[in-house]
């Protein structure tokens, strides 16, 4: 299997970019969306919302409208030369029906743009990453409650989008070692059931070897994540890999026991772990690159980026 390699990054935006605003999973408050939109526009960006951005499935009501309308929304955002970054509303669930009725062809053709999100938007990074071989950013979302609450995610993302030179060693000073080591590799992740789901399907990563594995996840009870990470396991899929930074696991449990299963499960990798990083699901989520050569250090507790998130 072919090692994690680096991807095409985007350019960083500048004062005036317009961005486009999609929502490709879950449906989307409006009362939330709203002030989203204005920290944006505090930024100097011109924020503009995809047509379907606030429906909800006729049926199905955990999804943001019908599937072919989602992704049209994500494709024309991409391929509209005037957009110079896509920001996902929020997460949720429903990336997964979508993400193949895209098309693929002209977003390559398109180029890369900055892509903002996590969560559910693990399915559309990893889909960016292995049909299009753009680099992403694993960042908040800008109708979600951490968004709009928390000025240290505002203004992870924020630097990130502007200034990507000043932001190249990422954690909050939160994290440590759950297995000691240094390690190199190109930055890949997000939700770990979401990276699960995604084998076997005809356009999933083959392998995570070479890389350096960003996981972290919400409401996965320990058991689940037992399962979860056993199947990576037992697939292969981490065979390889170059080291794991660890985020947050809202809702999975006591973090004792959410600890357990992680050592349990990663600790035989042989490979450098750092856990509690600040990314994912937390009250405070940092905006970390997919797609970029970085090292992982134990001592530091830190992910050190060889190249700007965004050129």
């Amino acid at each position: 299997m072919s090692p994690v390699e680096a991807l095409t990054r985007a350019e960083r935006l500048r004062p005036g970019a317009r961005v486009a605003v999609v929502a490709p999973s879950g449906p989307v408050p409006e009362e939330r969306l709203a002030p989203g939109l204005d920290v944006l526009r505090g930024w100097g960006l011109e924020p503009v919302v995809a047509p379907h951005v606030l429906d909800t499935h006729p049926a199905l009501r955990y999804l943001a409208g019908d599937d072919a309308a989602r992704a049209r929304d994500l494709t024309e955002a991409w391929c509209d030369p005037s957009v110079s970054a896509v920001l996902c509303a929020r997460g949720g669930f429903g990336a997964q029906r979508m993400v193949d009725l895209m098309d693929w062809a002209a977003i390559r053709a398109a180029g890369p743009k900055a892509f903002v999100g996590y969560s559910d938007v693990t399915v559309l990074h990893e889909a960016l990453a292995v049909r299009a071989g753009f680099a992403t950013l694993h960042g908040p979302m800008v109708a979600a409650a951490t968004f709009l609450s928390d000025p240290a995610t505002q203004e992870s993302l924020r630097v990130t989008l502007f200034e990507p030179d000043t932001v190249r060693t990422l954690g909050r000073g939160t994290g440590r070692p759950l297995v000691p080591g240094r390690a190199r590799g190109v930055t890949l992740g997000g939700c770990v059931s979401l990276l699960a789901a995604d084998l076997g399907t005809p356009h999933g990563r083959p392998s995570a070897r070479g890389g350096l594995l960003l996981l972290e996840d919400v409401g996965e009870e320990p058991y689940r994540l037992d399962r979860i990470l056993t199947q990576l396991l037992r697939s292969g899929w981490l065979d390889g890999v170059a080291g794991v930074a660890l985020g947050s696991w809202e809702e999975c449990g006591p973090y004792e026991d959410v600890r357990a299963v992680l050592a349990d499960r990663l600790g035989g990798l042989g490979v450098p772990v750092v856990e509690e990083m600040g990314f994912g699901h937390g009250p405070t989520a940092l905006t970390l690159p997919l797609g970029v050569p970085a090292t992982l250090d134990t001592d530091t507790c830190a992910l050190t980026l060889e190249a700007p998130a965004l050129r």
